[in-house]
């Protein structure tokens, strides 16, 4: 059954026609890719060709595969999306991965605009010790990371807190070990030219980075050493082409150790600094 509709979606000119139709009949059968492979001569009822035609028809108008089965797998576990949400991406595991490296025994972090809550749930799912507060402004991206905390079992070690970046901190929560974020860091006019699947199904709200790109980092940079521990670090991901510019962001604000590590591609992905001043964290 998949073959076919991989037929219409290659001369559609979709890249990846094969592995969507294998993913969206597999979903509707439920059965994994390996299953689906030796079971092609299953027969399909008609209620399965229905609903199967009915997801190719939403992948035809650009929706990606992730939304319509409603789930993304990030750093080997599965997280649920909504609409409110953006869909994890490989690129982050970077961040998830020097955030392990930089977090303390012990330590609490803050993960601002949660989004699926995967940057956080993945590393409390990978470091038993440690405990995090979740922000977002939208309240349904706030059920959905609740959701996933739950189903990988680090719920009760992940606040949430809904607002606006550092103004949804409840009080007397900082300072944090390690803030982390992926904020939003598309220029606004360049929304409109990003691929379908981004620019009509992924929330703005999540995209939109400024007239420069760069709104959020400023928020960042100014009010991260506030929430800090003295040699506390704060690491965002970023923009391929944004390195210099949050960095300098970071290093004007009194950031200190500012370092701009690279994706597999050899991409700007993740600027990592350091509080060394010893503040009052919060009054």
């Amino acid at each position: 059954m998949w073959r076919g509709w991989r037929d219409v979606l290659g001369r559609l000119g979709f890249e990846t026609a094969a592995l969507d139709a294998k993913l969206l009949a597999g979903h509707v059968m439920g059965m994994d890719s390996l299953v689906l492979a030796t079971h092609e001569q299953r027969p399909v009822d008609e209620a399965e060709a229905m609903r199967l035609a009915e997801l190719m028809q939403r992948r035809m108008t650009g929706e990606s595969v992730a939304r319509i089965i409603g789930e993304r797998e990030f750093y080997g576990l599965a997280f649920g999306l909504n609409a409110a949400t953006l869909e994890p991406r490989p690129d982050t595991e970077l961040l998830v991965d020097l955030a392990l490296s930089a977090l303390p025994a012990g330590g609490r972090l803050l993960d601002l605009g949660t989004g699926t809550g995967c940057i956080s749930i993945s590393i409390l799912a990978n470091r038993s010790d440690a405990s995090a507060l979740a922000t977002d402004i939208n309240l349904e991206a706030l059920i959905m990371a609740r959701q996933n905390a739950e189903r990988h079992g680090v719920a009760w070690r992940l606040d949430f807190a809904r607002g606006d970046w550092f103004g949804a901190v409840p009080p007397g929560e900082a300072p944090f070990d390690l803030i982390v974020s992926n904020p939003p860091y598309i220029v606004s006019g360049v929304i409109e030219t990003l691929a379908t699947e981004v620019k009509q199904f992924d929330p703005k709200l999540a995209l939109d980075g400024g007239p420069d790109g760069l709104a959020p980092y400023r928020i960042i940079a100014a009010e991260a050493p506030r929430f800090l521990r003295p040699g506390g670090q704060v690491l965002v991901e970023i923009g391929y082409d944004q390195g210099q510019s949050v960095a300098e962001l970071f290093g004007h604000a009194g950031l200190a150790d500012i370092v701009v590590h690279k994706d597999l591609g050899g991409l700007d992905r993740v600027v990592c600094a350091h509080h060394l001043q010893s503040q009052i964290s919060r009054p």
